[in-house]
Protein backbone atom coordinates (compact mmCIF):
# COMPACT_ATOMS: atom_id res chain seq x y z
CA UNK A 1 0.00 0.00 0.00
CA UNK A 2 1.32 3.45 -0.93
CA UNK A 3 1.76 6.25 1.55
CA UNK A 4 -1.01 8.19 -0.17
CA UNK A 5 -3.39 5.27 0.24
CA UNK A 6 -2.66 5.10 3.98
CA UNK A 7 -3.41 8.79 4.24
CA UNK A 8 -6.74 8.37 2.40
CA UNK A 9 -7.76 5.46 4.63
CA UNK A 10 -6.88 7.41 7.75
CA UNK A 11 -8.90 10.33 6.50
CA UNK A 12 -11.91 8.07 6.01
CA UNK A 13 -11.80 6.60 9.54
CA UNK A 14 -13.33 9.56 11.42
CA UNK A 15 -16.19 9.65 8.91
CA UNK A 16 -17.02 5.95 9.44
CA UNK A 17 -16.67 6.37 13.20
CA UNK A 18 -18.96 9.38 13.07
CA UNK A 19 -21.58 7.42 11.16
CA UNK A 20 -21.51 4.63 13.74
CA UNK A 21 -21.97 7.17 16.52
CA UNK A 22 -24.84 8.79 14.65
CA UNK A 23 -26.54 5.41 14.16
CA UNK A 24 -26.18 4.61 17.86
CA UNK A 25 -27.61 8.00 18.78
CA UNK A 26 -30.61 7.40 16.50
CA UNK A 27 -31.21 3.97 18.03
CA UNK A 28 -31.00 5.35 21.57
CA UNK A 29 -33.36 8.18 20.70
CA UNK A 30 -35.81 5.74 19.12
CA UNK A 31 -35.65 3.51 22.19
CA UNK A 32 -36.55 6.51 24.34
CA UNK A 33 -39.22 7.99 22.11
CA UNK A 34 -41.10 4.86 21.05
CA UNK A 35 -42.29 3.92 24.59
CA UNK A 36 -43.14 7.55 25.27
CA UNK A 37 -45.09 7.68 22.04
CA UNK A 38 -46.89 4.45 22.86
CA UNK A 39 -47.93 5.63 26.31
CA UNK A 40 -48.99 9.00 24.92
CA UNK A 41 -51.14 7.21 22.34
CA UNK A 42 -52.57 4.87 24.99
CA UNK A 43 -53.36 7.83 27.24
CA UNK A 44 -55.11 9.73 24.47
CA UNK A 45 -57.14 6.73 23.28
CA UNK A 46 -57.96 5.28 26.73
CA UNK A 47 -61.67 5.74 27.48
CA UNK A 48 -62.46 8.49 29.96
CA UNK A 49 -63.42 7.55 33.51
CA UNK A 50 -66.55 9.55 32.80
CA UNK A 51 -67.74 6.58 30.78
CA UNK A 52 -68.71 3.19 32.27
CA UNK A 53 -66.13 1.44 30.08
CA UNK A 54 -63.33 3.75 31.18
CA UNK A 55 -64.23 3.30 34.85
CA UNK A 56 -64.37 -0.49 34.43
CA UNK A 57 -60.95 -0.56 32.74
CA UNK A 58 -59.50 1.40 35.64
CA UNK A 59 -61.06 -1.08 38.07
CA UNK A 60 -59.31 -3.82 36.08
CA UNK A 61 -56.03 -1.93 36.27
CA UNK A 62 -56.31 -1.47 40.05
CA UNK A 63 -57.11 -5.15 40.56
CA UNK A 64 -54.30 -6.32 38.30
CA UNK A 65 -51.82 -4.12 40.16
CA UNK A 66 -53.14 -5.36 43.52
CA UNK A 67 -54.01 -1.85 44.74
CA UNK A 68 -57.16 -1.62 46.85
CA UNK A 69 -56.43 2.10 47.34
CA UNK A 70 -56.64 2.67 43.57
CA UNK A 71 -59.80 0.59 43.39
CA UNK A 72 -61.35 2.84 46.06
CA UNK A 73 -61.21 5.79 43.63
CA UNK A 74 -63.55 3.90 41.29
CA UNK A 75 -66.20 2.98 43.83
CA UNK A 76 -69.35 5.05 44.05
CA UNK A 77 -69.74 8.06 46.34
CA UNK A 78 -71.87 6.29 48.95
CA UNK A 79 -69.27 3.55 49.35
CA UNK A 80 -66.52 6.12 49.80
CA UNK A 81 -68.52 8.08 52.36
CA UNK A 82 -69.19 4.85 54.25
CA UNK A 83 -65.44 4.23 54.58
CA UNK A 84 -64.90 7.69 56.06
CA UNK A 85 -67.85 7.14 58.40
CA UNK A 86 -66.36 3.87 59.63
CA UNK A 87 -63.06 5.62 60.34
CA UNK A 88 -64.67 8.51 62.23
CA UNK A 89 -66.91 6.36 64.42
CA UNK A 90 -64.19 3.81 65.14
CA UNK A 91 -61.98 6.68 66.26
CA UNK A 92 -64.73 7.96 68.59
CA UNK A 93 -65.22 4.48 70.00
CA UNK A 94 -61.49 4.01 70.45
CA UNK A 95 -61.23 7.32 72.32
CA UNK A 96 -64.06 6.26 74.64
CA UNK A 97 -62.44 2.89 75.32
CA UNK A 98 -59.05 4.47 75.95
CA UNK A 99 -60.60 6.99 78.36
CA UNK A 100 -62.61 4.73 80.62
CA UNK A 101 -62.59 1.00 79.87
CA UNK A 102 -60.87 -1.43 82.24
CA UNK A 103 -58.57 -4.23 81.16
CA UNK A 104 -58.70 -6.68 79.44
CA UNK A 105 -61.68 -5.25 77.53
CA UNK A 106 -59.76 -2.07 76.88
CA UNK A 107 -56.92 -3.80 75.01
CA UNK A 108 -59.27 -6.09 73.10
CA UNK A 109 -61.41 -3.26 71.75
CA UNK A 110 -58.46 -0.97 71.07
CA UNK A 111 -56.90 -3.69 68.91
CA UNK A 112 -60.21 -4.23 67.10
CA UNK A 113 -60.81 -0.56 66.31
CA UNK A 114 -57.22 0.60 65.66
CA UNK A 115 -56.85 -0.43 61.97
CA UNK A 116 -59.90 1.68 61.09
CA UNK A 117 -59.52 4.49 63.64
CA UNK A 118 -55.91 5.21 62.68
CA UNK A 119 -56.41 4.91 58.92
CA UNK A 120 -55.11 8.09 57.24
CA UNK A 121 -57.86 8.13 54.65
CA UNK A 122 -61.09 6.49 53.53
CA UNK A 123 -59.18 4.53 50.92
CA UNK A 124 -57.06 3.00 53.69
CA UNK A 125 -60.23 1.88 55.48
CA UNK A 126 -61.37 0.34 52.19
CA UNK A 127 -58.00 -1.42 51.90
CA UNK A 128 -58.51 -3.03 55.33
CA UNK A 129 -61.89 -4.40 54.27
CA UNK A 130 -60.47 -5.46 50.91
CA UNK A 131 -57.70 -7.46 52.56
CA UNK A 132 -59.92 -9.07 55.17
CA UNK A 133 -62.75 -9.93 52.78
CA UNK A 134 -60.83 -10.72 49.63
CA UNK A 135 -62.30 -8.00 47.41
CA UNK A 136 -59.42 -8.08 44.91
CA UNK A 137 -59.37 -11.86 44.71
CA UNK A 138 -63.13 -11.87 44.16
CA UNK A 139 -62.83 -9.42 41.28
CA UNK A 140 -59.74 -11.06 39.80
CA UNK A 141 -61.64 -14.30 39.24
CA UNK A 142 -64.24 -12.68 36.98
CA UNK A 143 -62.72 -9.61 35.37
CA UNK A 144 -62.29 -9.85 31.59
CA UNK A 145 -62.84 -7.80 28.47
CA UNK A 146 -65.97 -5.73 27.95
CA UNK A 147 -68.68 -7.49 25.92
CA UNK A 148 -71.60 -5.10 26.39
CA UNK A 149 -72.53 -1.94 28.26
CA UNK A 150 -76.07 -1.03 29.25
CA UNK A 151 -76.58 2.52 30.46
CA UNK A 152 -79.74 4.03 31.93
CA UNK A 153 -79.56 7.50 33.47
CA UNK A 154 -77.10 7.50 36.38
CA UNK A 155 -76.77 3.71 36.35
CA UNK A 156 -74.85 1.39 34.06
CA UNK A 157 -74.01 -2.29 33.80
CA UNK A 158 -70.79 -3.56 32.26
CA UNK A 159 -71.05 -7.14 31.03
CA UNK A 160 -67.75 -8.97 30.51
CA UNK A 161 -66.97 -11.64 27.94
CA UNK A 162 -67.28 -14.14 30.80
CA UNK A 163 -70.87 -13.03 31.28
CA UNK A 164 -70.35 -11.31 34.64
CA UNK A 165 -72.16 -8.00 35.15
CA UNK A 166 -70.63 -5.14 37.13
CA UNK A 167 -72.93 -2.32 38.29
CA UNK A 168 -71.80 1.31 38.17
CA UNK A 169 -73.34 4.62 39.17
CA UNK A 170 -72.44 8.08 37.88
CA UNK A 171 -70.92 10.22 40.63
CA UNK A 172 -71.45 13.95 41.14
CA UNK A 173 -68.17 14.78 39.37
CA UNK A 174 -69.16 12.79 36.29
CA UNK A 175 -66.97 9.78 37.03
CA UNK A 176 -68.52 6.33 37.25
CA UNK A 177 -68.14 4.28 40.41
CA UNK A 178 -68.48 0.56 41.04
CA UNK A 179 -71.43 -0.18 43.35
CA UNK A 180 -70.50 -3.79 44.09
CA UNK A 181 -69.40 -3.15 47.69
CA UNK A 182 -71.71 -0.27 48.60
CA UNK A 183 -74.36 -2.18 50.58
CA UNK A 184 -71.72 -4.03 52.60
CA UNK A 185 -69.77 -0.87 53.41
CA UNK A 186 -72.96 1.05 54.29
CA UNK A 187 -73.84 -1.68 56.80
CA UNK A 188 -70.36 -1.41 58.30
CA UNK A 189 -70.81 2.36 58.66
CA UNK A 190 -74.14 1.87 60.47
CA UNK A 191 -72.57 -0.76 62.71
CA UNK A 192 -69.67 1.54 63.55
CA UNK A 193 -72.10 4.32 64.49
CA UNK A 194 -74.12 2.01 66.75
CA UNK A 195 -70.97 0.64 68.37
CA UNK A 196 -69.64 4.13 69.06
CA UNK A 197 -72.86 5.10 70.85
CA UNK A 198 -72.89 1.93 72.95
CA UNK A 199 -69.20 2.19 73.78
CA UNK A 200 -69.59 5.80 74.91
CA UNK A 201 -72.55 4.83 77.09
CA UNK A 202 -70.50 2.07 78.71
CA UNK A 203 -67.57 4.44 79.15
CA UNK A 204 -69.79 6.85 81.06
CA UNK A 205 -71.00 3.95 83.23
CA UNK A 206 -67.43 2.95 83.96
CA UNK A 207 -66.56 6.53 84.87
CA UNK A 208 -69.52 6.82 87.25
CA UNK A 209 -68.63 3.51 88.88
CA UNK A 210 -65.03 4.63 89.25
CA UNK A 211 -66.14 7.85 90.96
CA UNK A 212 -68.39 5.92 93.37
CA UNK A 213 -65.52 3.59 94.23
CA UNK A 214 -63.24 6.55 94.82
CA UNK A 215 -65.69 8.00 97.37
CA UNK A 216 -65.85 4.81 99.42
Amino acid sequence: MEVGEDTDAAARLPTAHGKRKARRAVLVLAALLLPAGYFAYAWLTYPSDQTPEGAYLRVMSAVNSGSAQDLFHYTETEAQHACYTVRDFRKKAMDSVSRAYPEPERTRLMDEYRPFAEAPDGRDVFAVFAERRGYLARLRRDLSGVAKIEESGPRASVQTVKGTRYPFRRRENGMWGLTLFTAELAQEAQRAARDAALVEKSALDYERASKRDAKK
